[in-house]
């Protein structure tokens, strides 16, 4: 599913998510360094690295909770994993934010080194999440099949129980268009009979169908290869086992309406 924080197609969050790891590794590798030589210059590294891995570690959380609230399939094992990731960070940043508080106090060097060593730890385990976020939910990873065109998502408010969410030509066959209907997430697309629409979201564990490939009137999951029929919503391939939801569409005048009710 494409990252809604981005340049040109390419997720900010992963981009930023370096800085910190580094700077925060940097600071417990220099600080070790302090504690067995007992030189101050050695500490003295430890301590501004560990200023910029604060500053790199802020800097990267806000991308992270844009692709968070905007990106990650609501109601999904995705939206699980990554509220982990999400505390994990925050309190890894606490941490060393506490840790950089406490340098030149007088306050003993291990006790720090103990902050750090849990903080590094927790910093392991969320990276470990958000590579399976971006590997295995493919959150921030914009996948193009044959003929798939570019992603398009737009945000609709429904009055009247309808809402205009493309032009007749907009899309060929087999393309599909994400549209935020009120608290809704609704997949628009068109088959070679015409536009339909469905529920984004998987009844497996959640995934984001908008991210996964259409073809001859069947949509397939990118999690684990569900495939529901775009017409009636029926599961034409598990390991899914409940049907998903399909929305009356029209066209009129060369615009595409849902229907919805409000």
């Amino acid at each position: 599913m494409r990252s809604s924080a981005h340049i040109k197609g390419h997720p900010i969050h992963p981009i930023l998510v370096a800085f910190p790891v580094a700077f925060f590794i940097g600071t417990f590798v220099f600080d070790i360094l302090g504690v067995i030589t007992n030189n101050t210059s050695f500490y003295a590294i430890a301590f501004y690295m560990q200023l910029c891995g604060i500053i790199g570690a802020v800097l990267a959380a806000i991308p992270g909770a844009i692709d968070y609230f905007k990106t990650v399939p609501p109601k999904s094992s995705a939206k699980k994993r990554a509220t982990q990731h999400a505390i994990l960070n925050v309190t890894n940043l606490i941490l060393f934010c506490v840790a950089w508080a406490l340098k030149g106090n007088n306050i003993n060097p291990y006790i720090i080194l103990g902050l750090e060593t849990v903080g590094i730890i927790l910093l392991s385990i969320a990276g470990w999440l958000g590579g399976t976020l971006v590997y295995r939910n493919q959150i921030g990873v914009d996948p193009r099949y044959a003929n798939a065109g570019k992603w398009k998502e737009e945000y609709k408010d429904v009055s009247g129980g309808q809402v205009e969410v493309a032009f007749s030509n907009e899309l060929h066959a087999n393309q599909m268009k994400l549209i935020h209907v009120n608290d809704k997430r609704i997949v628009v697309a068109k088959t070679d009979n015409g536009y339909v629409a469905f529920d984004d979201h998987c009844t497996h564990r959640g995934g984001s169908l908008a991210g996964g490939a259409m073809i001859c009137g069947t949509v397939q999951c990118p999690w684990h290869g569900s495939q529901f029929d775009v017409n009636t919503g029926e599961v034409k391939a598990g390991p899914a086992k409940e049907k998903i939801n399909t929305y009356v569409v029209s066209e009129v005048n060369g615009k595409v309406y849902l229907h919805i009710a409000v």
